[in-house]
């Protein structure tokens, strides 16, 4: 029998709801690693999970086609939220935007990529969120229709 072999590297976003519940910095890092946790637990290879105080950005190796990244990405937003909750981490109800983004790269870009993703609090002394996310759908040429995307508070 053949097996079936695949090179695929995924970035995703996805963003807290309202800005109500923000990631604290003194707890963001255990958050990236509890994700990274998730990821390699599905099967996945973390490369790199950044963010700032409203989004998180995962880059992974798709590496088991068995799970849709629909189901992947609402699986690690569940068992964050429930961390996160268990944990007593947030003042607030927190809870994850609905959708996301997901955008594929080539094996040549992993390090850009890497790179861009743990440098997440730099960037964005320079660049807003929606900024950012608006400029990643025009260069990967994604049609939105602004009703739809995530709820910005610039």
């Amino acid at each position: 029998m053949a097996n079936t072999y695949s090179q695929i590297y995924i970035q995703t976003v996805f963003a807290v709801k309202n800005r109500e519940a923000m990631i604290q910095k003194e707890w963001r890092d255990d958050l990236h690693s509890y994700i990274g946790g998730i990821l390699e637990n599905k099967g996945q290879k973390s490369l790199a999970i950044g963010g700032i105080h409203d989004h998180v950005h995962l880059f992974f190796g798709y590496d088991n086609l068995m799970i849709p990244i629909p189901n992947l990405v609402q699986e690690i937003k569940k068992a964050t939220n429930t961390w996160i909750k268990a944990n007593r981490l947030s003042k607030f109800q927190f809870e994850w935007q609905g959708g996301y983004g997901a955008f594929s790269y080539s094996r040549s870009q992993i390090d850009a990529v890497c790179k861009y993703v743990l440098n997440q609090e730099e960037h964005h002394r320079h660049r807003t969120f929606k900024e950012e996310y608006l400029d990643i759908l025009k260069k990967f040429e994604v049609e939105y229709d602004e009703r739809y995307i995530f709820n910005f508070f610039d």
